[in-house]
């Protein structure tokens, strides 16, 4: 297949183009720095600059895809949360899904599946209780940024495409996302769980985030929403256990919530509070989780083998 995706320079992106390619598809990556590539894709993908928000000459070389994936996004946890970096977050991924969209409505030969990137911060803070893709959405501003996120790659269903918004738990790998973050204090023998510790934090490894949509887009039964995380989601306290054993290093320096609060402001949320979100759809339809354990995913992480 001829398979396009938006923000594919990313630490998501990177692998599912990897994966892609290793399975013989064509990949086309639309990237905001179309010459930063990794040395395994840069002979084999096609990258083409694209700036997220107007039609240019990446729009006639997208034509006659198959699929497109949509991964473009500000990262959610790099700087706080002012009004200005929230408009940000939310213009960084729901401006993109519209100027696929609009491509595509241009396209002579248009793709059959639409798949987006989303995150379970549309569930809210659920405490202990368990939530599927039939659960409504909770409150705070990423449930808010990923309703209008969702929303806007669910227009793209009138165009007679399938589409598919991928509900991103935390992604574990060790060159992005939070892990590496949360990784420098324990090097130090100062890591410990963000209290209150029984926040529940619903994750994924990296190499299943990317196995998952690619069985997504080959089955095309799928629709609607789907969540990408583990079957196993455990609390805070658990998952920095989970960490330090694999670092070999004690989970022992509790980091109060109050702390994080003056640190972070609101985006202290992302950490305090958690929801156990539950892959209903990916299990139900056959998907194999190569890591469904977190001490799995961790010692995977950390080249150890599982105890």
């Amino acid at each position: 297949m001829k398979i396009v995706i938006a923000g594919g320079t990313g630490f998501v992106g990177q692998l599912v183009s990897q994966l892609l390619l290793q399975e013989g598809h064509s990949v086309i990556v639309l990237s905001r720095n179309a010459k930063r590539s990794t040395p395994t894709d840069a002979t084999q993908a096609q990258h083409i600059q694209w700036d997220g928000c107007t039609q240019g000459p990446w729009t006639q070389e997208c034509d006659g895809s198959d699929v497109v994936i949509n991964l473009s996004g500000e990262p959610i946890a790099d700087k706080r949360w002012t009004p200005n970096r929230k408009q940000q977050l939310t213009d960084s991924r729901v401006v993109s899904s519209r100027t696929l969209g609009q491509a595509i409505t241009e396209w002579k030969t248009k793709p059959h599946t639409f798949l987006s990137a989303s995150g379970v911060g549309y569930y809210g803070d659920q405490g202990s209780k368990v939530v599927d893709e039939t659960s409504p959405r909770g409150d705070g501003f990423l449930a808010d940024l990923c309703l209008e996120w969702e929303n806007a790659a669910q227009k793209i269903e009138a165009l007679g495409l399938r589409v598919l918004n991928v509900r991103f738990g935390m992604v574990l790998g060790s060159e992005g996302g939070a892990l590496p973050k949360m990784m420098f204090p324990f090097q130090w023998f100062l890591g410990g769980p963000v209290l209150p510790g029984t926040q529940y934090v619903s994750w994924i490894h990296q190499l299943d985030l990317a196995r998952l949509i690619l069985f997504l887009i080959t089955h095309p039964a799928i629709q609607g929403q789907v969540n990408a995380v583990a079957p196993n989601s455990v609390t805070m306290k658990d998952f920095c256990h989970a960490l330090g054993k694999a670092m070999k290093r004690p989970s022992w320096f509790p980091v109060p919530e109050l702390t994080l609060k003056i640190v972070l402001g609101e985006l202290s949320t992302m950490l305090t509070t958690g929801q156990q979100v539950y892959p209903k759809k990916a299990l139900s339809d056959g998907f194999s989780f190569a890591y469904p354990t977190i001490q799995e995913a961790m010692n995977s992480i950390f080249s150890q083998p599982s105890t």
